[in-house]
């Protein structure tokens, strides 16, 4: 199977990159499941029931969130209509919607996903990621009820999604980091097959900070007071993910290659 998972979506400019290249690569690299974080798409502060739509109509099969979940107040209502959008598993218990679903793929084979987030320098107390994440591997084993399996893990330390990749290999076929925009450079397949990145990276314009236009933030860095509102930035956005293959048998990871298409960061195709 040939999956591509795209990083946090950053504002209009993040949105405009997926609009304009996911059509395209699902058909140039024939893809047979696309899971794009859309955490930050609206305005760089959650994700918006309309922008959702436009992830989804530009060729997303799953789209996960974050943190920031419910930062656009319709998402509540949204997420318990639309059964493609997944909040982290250990959000909180009375959180609407759900953290993993097995979805449909071409052939009828079947993509669990699932999104958990992590503990170490976050703003909030989440429940343990890892025994969140435990009992839905085990209900749908990879190779067996799902022909691939795919973790997204949003966090901020590298430590941790580190270790949720070594808790996952041999169970997931991806274990992907999101949360802090930075693409690494350590793609690989773990000795369990299971392809593993520690940070996708993020849809958006990098002439920024992170994501954001960078006068505000470098303000607050070198005077430690706030004048204004962060903003996105609004320059030509860079498509950052994973491109993994699989084997519909074992479910194991056979190839995984970081993603970067157009702005600054663009790279070779897989």
């Amino acid at each position: 199977m040939k999956c591509l998972f795209l990083g946090d979506v950053m504002g209009r400019a993040g949105r405009q990159a997926i609009t304009e290249h996911l059509p395209r690569l699902r058909q140039e690299w024939r893809l047979d499941f696309v899971v794009v974080n859309g955490e930050n798409a609206t305005n760089g502060m959650g994700l918006s029931a309309d922008h959702a739509k436009g992830l989804l109509e530009a060729g997303a099969d799953c789209v996960t969130l974050g943190d920031h979940a419910f930062d656009q107040r319709d998402m509540l209502q949204f997420i318990e209509q639309e059964p493609r959008i997944l909040r982290p598993i250990n959000f909180a218990k009375s959180a609407p919607g759900k953290g993993y679903r097995l979805f449909e793929a071409p052939g009828g084979r079947k993509v669990l996903v699932a999104q958990v987030l992590g503990q170490v320098f976050m703003k909030r107390a989440f429940d343990d990621p890892f025994s969140a994440i435990e009992p839905v591997l085990k209900s749908y084993p990879r190779g067996g009820q799902a022909q691939a399996v795919i973790v997204d893990m949003h966090c901020e330390a590298t430590s941790e999604k580190m270790a949720m990749g070594h808790f996952c290999d041999g169970r997931a076929s991806l274990v992907v980091g999101t949360h802090t925009h930075v693409p690494t450079a350590d793609a690989q397949v773990l000795p369990g097959g299971t392809a593993y990145l520690t940070d996708a990276g993020m849809c958006g314009d990098y002439h920024s900070v992170i994501g954001m236009e960078k006068s505000e933030p470098m303000r607050r860095f070198i005077t430690g007071m706030p004048k204004g509102r962060f903003t996105p930035a609004l320059g030509e956005a860079t498509l950052s993910g994973a491109y993994v293959e699989t084997d519909d048998r074992s479910g194991q990871a056979t190839a995984v290659r970081m993603v970067r298409i157009g702005g600054r960061l663009e790279t070779a195709a897989p």
